[in-house]
């Protein structure tokens, strides 16, 4: 039932396009495994071969310590409507930190949101499809504005006080490059 394929193709877009939700994950040579959902106006397809996604602040930065240590994401789509679909993307991946050169071109691909704090490019080793018959549906009620809110509350000196706070070291003490 799975599917292989070297990059994206245009129905793989299409789908990625037709997604409210997806899901990253990450693991460092050591320490814990992390998976994070994702949502907003935040993920985006360079090209076949290249996808970003934009990370907003949270209480953990855990994909950042990752990605510095070993590169290794993988980002998953399913459906949750009436084709049932998973959409796993392998890669290795890199980040850009607000500051760094790229920040400006990259970014510039995106919403401004107030708790923007890196963005990931991912270059795709493979892609693959399975079928997704065993998820559930669902439907989208809204996206939620509690995160865009806090961050707009806080403000972008407030939010950059929050990355030394919170930011700054994983679970397991490694670090994320944030300071």
């Amino acid at each position: 039932m799975a599917e292989r394929f070297e990059q994206l193709e245009d129905k793989h877009i299409d789908f990625i396009q037709a997604q409210k939700m997806y899901f990253v994950g990450t693991a460092a040579d050591d320490g814990y495994t992390n998976v994070s959902p994702k949502g907003m106006d935040s993920f985006r397809v360079l090209d076949n071969a290249t996808v970003a996604w934009l990370n907003l602040t949270g209480s953990g930065n855990e994909t950042a310590a990752h990605v510095l240590e070993n590169g290794r994401m993988t980002v998953m789509f399913c459906s949750f409507d009436k084709q049932p679909l998973i959409l796993r993307l392998y890669g290795q991946a890199t980040v850009t930190h607000k500051g760094e050169a790229k920040w400006d071109t990259l970014s510039a691909l995106f919403p401004r949101y107030t708790g923007a704090r890196q963005i990931f490019s991912l270059a795709l080793a493979l892609v693959q499809t399975s079928c997704g018959y065993a998820v559930p549906h669902y439907t989208l009620k809204s996206e939620r504005p509690t995160l865009t809110k806090w961050a707009d509350g806080r403000g972008e000196e407030g939010i950059r006080d929050y990355w030394q706070e919170k930011n700054t070291v994983s679970l397991n003490g490694k670090d994320t490059g944030i300071s």
